[in-house]
């Protein structure tokens, strides 16, 4: 399998996993989902009945990309991605909620990027496939683009760490660590600095190391932990596509 092959792949199944994932959270109505909703004036009991409403629809989204992909649905993606994590600074929350879920927009976007839609309004309707093979310059934009949603998914995890988010210090309390303060500000240093390196000089050992750190801390959280690993899809997807892309470049340089 092409490594433009392998991108594709990994990129679709990632974006399918954050509709899921997400999904599964309306699905069984997640009360925090109530402070993003009121945004838009829904009140609570609104909020309930829409959850599953919404939930549905993001499953079955999810499971056509995985059937029957098209660029449409990967259109949706990055706006429904980029508007549900914009509802968590504008609820309240810091705005490194917004920049830690990159993935889950930046992943279907870079999957449009690889496969760009030709002319036409029927165009984002038909079954996208994998190419065979892109430019050189087409490789580049990919790449780029990769490395952007890294650094943004690891700086947003990082800073949440070090400003000490209350689920992260509760996730390293139940791990035994005596002092959990300590590991968040440890872990954001890393996070941090790693972004940096990725935007500035990946190299892919250490793009390899970021995927593995990435999957096992997301195993982590105290509640609902499944769910919240699928949803961060777009998060491995777009390490592992990072991945594969750093691969190509070497081999033409």
């Amino acid at each position: 399998m092409k490594t433009e092959q392998k991108i594709y792949h990994t990129l679709r199944i990632a974006s399918a996993m954050c509709l899921i994932g997400h999904g599964a959270f309306g699905i069984i109505t997640k009360t925090v989902w109530c402070n993003y909703l009121a945004v838009f004036g829904i009140g609570q009991d609104m909020a309930y009945q829409l959850m599953p409403i919404i939930g549905s629809a993001d499953i079955l989204m999810g499971l056509s990309l995985l059937v029957y992909p098209v660029r449409a649905v990967a259109l949706w993606l990055v706006i429904w991605g980029l508007a549900t994590a914009s509802m968590r600074p504008l609820s309240g929350e810091p705005f490194a909620e917004l920049l830690e879920r990159a993935g889950n927009f930046g992943a279907p976007l870079a999957l449009l990027i690889l496969c760009p839609p030709e002319k036409g309004f029927r165009a984002w309707f038909r079954k996208m496939e994998a190419p065979l093979v892109i430019s050189t310059e087409h490789m580049k934009r990919l790449t780029i683009s990769l490395q952007l949603v890294a650094f943004m998914l690891l700086v947003g995890h990082g800073w949440l760490n070090i400003i000490e988010k209350k689920a992260l210090l509760a996730q390293y309390t139940s791990l035994g660590f005596s002092n959990a303060q300590k590991v968040a500000l440890a872990a954001g240093i890393f996070e941090i600095t790693a972004a940096i390196i990725v935007i500035a000089r990946p190299i892919r050992p250490f793009i390899l190391l970021l995927l593995i750190w990435k999957m096992t801390t997301e195993l982590f959280y105290p509640q609902w932990e499944l769910f919240e690993w699928v949803e961060r899809g777009g998060s491995y997807g777009t390490l592992l596509a990072l991945w594969f892309a750093l691969k190509r470049n070497k081999s033409e340089s």
